[in-house]
Order: structure tokens, then C-alpha cells, then sequence
């Protein structure tokens, strides 16, 4: 089982050995670890190389807060370029929805702006981007990587209406599902749509979970209760379930390339 979207970085650091071995042994191969900013996206790498086998790092700047300051995002632009070969993937990256009331309702053409020059970066180094883009941002999000063309794309935790659901995958794109999978039922007519060729799973950790998880940490233990719930509903064996979203984990993110 591969986590496509932790934020690894938020666990406390001195747990993490014990941790990550816990996971491993329970069958937990490894995790895309989203970065949120330039200190994460160092603290990030830094975890990639302390745990190389199991952590696949991603850089990137988070679209719910203040958008870089050039200087910043020179700096992010060069440390994409610095560690292409050891990046999988450019994330989290997208565009706000939850924090522009909290922001004072900034434009969105900064964040627009900031969006497109990161895919562009992706797509120039043939990295996936790793995205987050709720509601109507969604739609932006997706004509803005029709626009540049860009063809490895991954939607985390995607809310969005029914054509621009199918519109993203119908270009190919992954969508990753949550542990809210095994007591909401918002994500299952998405689930049942969706080729399981494009279907991944994540946990967003340390992002908490209500229902059978609730007052638990998270953890990517989480996913094989995702994969039971996912297998109903597409009506498949959770072998065949686990096996396809390794598959498609090593896929995207070239995983196979980095053992």
C-alpha cells in the first residue's frame, strides 16, 4: 500500500522511526510526502533522505495561506530544479477555497498565477502534480492543466460537481480517495465512475478522521480500511483493490525508479 498524500513533516519527529517501522511491517510500502511551503519542502527532503525507502518526497506551496513572496518562490522554483531527480512529484500545490475569508478575500490571480508557473515547472520536468482544488476552484485548477497541456496530474481529496469530476478523468487524471470513504457517502458515486486505472488512496495526515477512526491518529494503517470499503463499492475482490493501487502509485509517481 502506498499513502499518496501525507504531510509527514507534521508528525512529531522523534516518533517517526517507530512509526514508519510500525507501518511497514503492517504493509505499508511507502508514502508521497506533501510538502506545504519552502521549511516544509526542506523538512520534507530531509525525511526522504532519512528514510529513503519508504518516504517519496514532493515539493511544493500550499494554496491555503499568503502566496510566496518572489523571493520565495525563486527559492522554491530553484530547489525543484536542484532535486528533480529526487522529487517525485511538485505538491501540495493548487488554489485556495477554505482560507480566503481567513485571508481577507485576496484576488485570485496571484494564486492563479502561482499555480500555473508550478505545473509548468511539473510538466518541464516530467514530475506529476500533486493538487488541491475544491468546489470551484476545481474547474480553474483542471482548465488551467488543459491550457499548459500537462499530462501527469493527481487530484487529492476532490470535491467537485459531476461534469468537472468527469472531465478530470476523463483526461486521464488520478483522483485519491480518503479514510472518509468508510462512513461518508459522498465520494461513492465517484468511486464507482472512476477507471481503476486512475484510482489511488491517501490519509492527508495528520489531517484527523470522524466515524470508526475518530480519536485515533492518523495514520496509512488507515488505507486497508479505505481499500475494504472501495472494493464494495466497485465490487472487487480488496486483493485485486490493493494490488491496482500499488500499481498505479508506482505509476504516476515513478516509484519503481526510485527503489
Amino acid at each position: 500500500m502506498i499513502d499518496v498524500h501525507i504531510h509527514l513533516d507534521q508528525y512529531p519527529r522523534e516518533q517517526l522511526p517507530d512509526l514508519i517501522n510500525d507501518w511497514q511491517s503492517k504493509g505499508i510500502k511507502g508514502v508521497v510526502a506533501v510538502a506545504t511551503d519552502l521549511r516544509s519542502s526542506y523538512d520534507t527532503l530531509e525525511l526522504s533522505e532519512s528514510f529513503p525507502h519508504v518516504v517519496f518526497p514532493c515539493i511544493g506551496w500550499h494554496p491555503e495561506q499568503r502566496v510566496p513572496t518572489e523571493q520565495e518562490k525563486l527559492e522554491l522554483l530553484q530547489l525543484i530544479k536542484m532535486e528533480k531527480e529526487r522529487i517525485v512529484g511538485i505538491g501540495e500545490i493548487g488554489l485556495p477555497y477554505y482560507a480566503l475569508q481567513q485571508l481577507g478575500e485576496p484576488p485570485l490571480e496571484p494564486y492563479v498565477e502561482l499555480f500555473t508557473s508550478l505545473v509548468q515547472e511539473a510538466k518541464k520536468h516530467d514530475l506529476p502534480a500533486n493538487i488541491h482544488a475544491v468546489y470551484e476552484k476545481a474547474e480553474i485548477a483542471f482548465n488551467i492543466l488543459q491550457d499548459e497541456s500537462v499530462k501527469k496530474a493527481h487530484f487529492h481529496w476532490l470535491k467537485a460537481d459531476d461534469i468537472v469530476s468527469t472531465n478530470i478523468m476523463q483526461a486521464g487524471y488520478y483522483l485519491s480517495f480518503t479514510p472518509e470513504v468508510c462512513y461518508r457517502n459522498r465520494d461513492e458515486p465517484l468511486i464507482k465512475n472512476i477507471p481503476l486505472e486512475q484510482l489511488l488512496v491517501e490519509t492527508d495526515g495528520p489531517w484527523p478522521f470522524a466515524g470508526p477512526f475518530a480519536d485515533r491518529q492518523t495514520t496509512p494503517l488507515f488505507l486497508n480500511e479505505s481499500v475494504q470499503s472501495i472494493a464494495k463499492i466497485k465490487g472487487y475482490r480488496p486483493e485485486e483493490i490493493r494490488e491496482k493501487l500499488r500499481i498505479n502509485a508506482f505509476k504516476l509517481y515513478g516509484l519503481h525508479l526510485r527503489r
